[in-house]
């Protein structure tokens, strides 16, 4: 069975940033994410959706 989850550090990898930032972004709730009791996760497909939104929405202001 494919994992279809990624975990705070995958992410962080991922988008290229640091860590603090992934955690500060799920406290502002800026990125879409699961919680599992105390664990953080993103869905691959979501995160993947928002960065498409996030792209179409700079775009806007340019």
């Amino acid at each position: 069975m494919e994992r279809r989850t990624l975990t705070v550090l995958e992410i962080a990898e991922y988008l290229g940033v640091c860590v603090d930032t992934v955690y500060t972004m799920v406290k502002e709730k800026q990125i879409p994410y699961i919680r599992v009791r105390r664990r953080i996760l993103f869905s691959a497909e979501a995160i993947d959706q928002w960065i498409r939104d996030q792209e179409k929405r700079s775009l806007m202001y340019e």
